[in-house]
């Protein structure tokens, strides 16, 4: 009857150990039922399994992986796995399987104690784990630190709202950023990309640039936070606001539209999306000036937000046309969703107010971007610690994959 083991060796790494393993267990005929193999500094893990068939016997091929084990100063376990046991395993693989992303500015041990702690709790299971930011000089600190790892989990969460709220009371105690999604085909396969504007792609409400213009700056601004946190009607305020820029000459629009500050890591973003051919669009409650400006420095695919009525060079503190609210975000979504040919599960919706919801919602991965406290509690997956960039690892993306992109 055919016997199956469980080969680890450990130690320090060197080139050619997994062709030699293999020429050993090639000359006893040796099937591989499963391999995987890790280096953390220069020190190799690597485990596999195999059946030796019937016709020959276990103890001669062990006894050559020990010998060349020896030989390459690696630590050798070999593990006598039961039919029974091993079939158990085998139908084990049907299971849901998640994904949890930490991402911060630090990796420490607290942060790992916690993932595991709330992954161990809900019944799931730790399979692999992945570094995808770069690696750490001590001597050089990087100007702006980033941490982030990956998970590969695999079970049935027994209250996946309960983990949720734990996932975030985690990632608000240790100051870090922690996503959990559906480890599936989309995952990887996400096409098109809708940004949020004011507050999102750059740093700024460009409305209350507008009325600092205008002389109406703290009047404006007390609107539009309490529209953004969802206190007031999106359409009504933003009568309300325009309106007191009655008589703003439009040159300012130019001239506000020259020193939009970007946000942190949108320029990196955007460059490694359009190199992968996603599609990206900027669906805003803000203006088409801005957008359209925002659209030739970053070469963003479509824009949709409201326009500015001006008369004579100045502004007449109307808008025209269809009003880009919640709803609106969220329709225009679906509508690019089908002009690209893609499905809502490979869409993606960044923004950070309470007019953003509809939008995360409808979206394959909705993201709150260094959002408001509601939109915070209510989205998906958030992320308040890193830039823009920072939604490159929650499409699995490492930082060595987006230099190479």
């Amino acid at each position: 009857m055919s016997e199956v083991i469980l080969i680890n060796l450990t130690g320090p790494d060197r080139p050619g150990i997994t062709r030699d393993l293999s020429a050993i267990l090639a000359r006893h005929d040796v099937r591989v039922l499963d391999i995987g193999q890790a280096v953390i500094h220069d020190t190799l893990t690597l485990g596999i399994l195999v059946e030796v068939p019937p016709e020959s016997e276990s103890h001669p091929v062990l006894k050559d992986v020990l010998f060349k084990a020896h030989e390459w100063n690696l630590q050798a376990r070999f593990t006598p796995v039961a039919i029974e046991d091993y079939e158990r395993w085998v139908s084990a693989q049907g299971q849901p399987r998640y994904i949890m992303t930490l991402i911060g500015t630090r990796l420490t041990a607290r942060h790992l104690e916690g993932l595991g702690a709330i992954a161990t709790r809900h019944g799931l299971n730790i399979d692999n784990i992945t570094r995808l930011s770069g690696r750490i000089s001590m001597r050089t600190p990087a100007a702006e630190p980033r941490a982030c790892i990956e998970l590969s989990l695999r079970g049935t969460p027994d209250d996946a709202s309960a983990m949720r709220r734990e996932l975030l009371e985690l990632a608000q105690d240790l100051e870090v950023d922690v996503a959990f999604q559906v480890d599936d085909v989309y995952r990887r396969n996400r096409r098109l990309v809708a940004f949020d504007m004011d507050s999102t792609l750059i740093q700024t409400e460009v409305i209350d640039e507008l009325a600092r213009r205008a002389g109406v700056g703290e009047a404006v601004a007390a609107i539009t936070e309490a529209a953004m946190n969802g206190e007031l009607d999106f359409q009504q305020s933003l009568r309300q606001r325009v309106a007191q820029l009655e008589g703003l000459p439009a040159r300012v629009l130019e001239e506000v539209a020259e020193t939009l500050p970007l946000t942190p890591g949108a320029e990196r973003l955007i460059r490694t999306l359009r190199s992968l051919d996603y599609r990206t669009a900027i669906l805003s409650g803000g203006f088409t000036f801005f957008g359209a400006h925002l659209q030739k420095r970053l070469g963003i695919d479509y824009v949709h937000a409201n326009e500015l009525e001006i008369e004579d060079g100045r502004l007449t503190g109307r808008v025209v046309g269809e009003i880009v609210d919640g709803a609106r975000k969220a329709a225009l979504l679906r509508e690019l969703a089908r002009r690209e040919g893609v499905r809502l599960a490979q869409t993606i919706a960044v923004g950070d107010g309470a007019n953003d919801l509809p939008m995360l919602d409808a979206a394959g991965l909705g993201i709150a971007f260094h959002a408001k406290p509601r939109v915070r509690a209510e989205a998906e997956q958030v992320i308040s610690n890193l830039g823009l960039d920072g939604i490159l690892y929650l499409l699995g993306m490492s930082d060595r994959e987006v230099q190479q992109a």
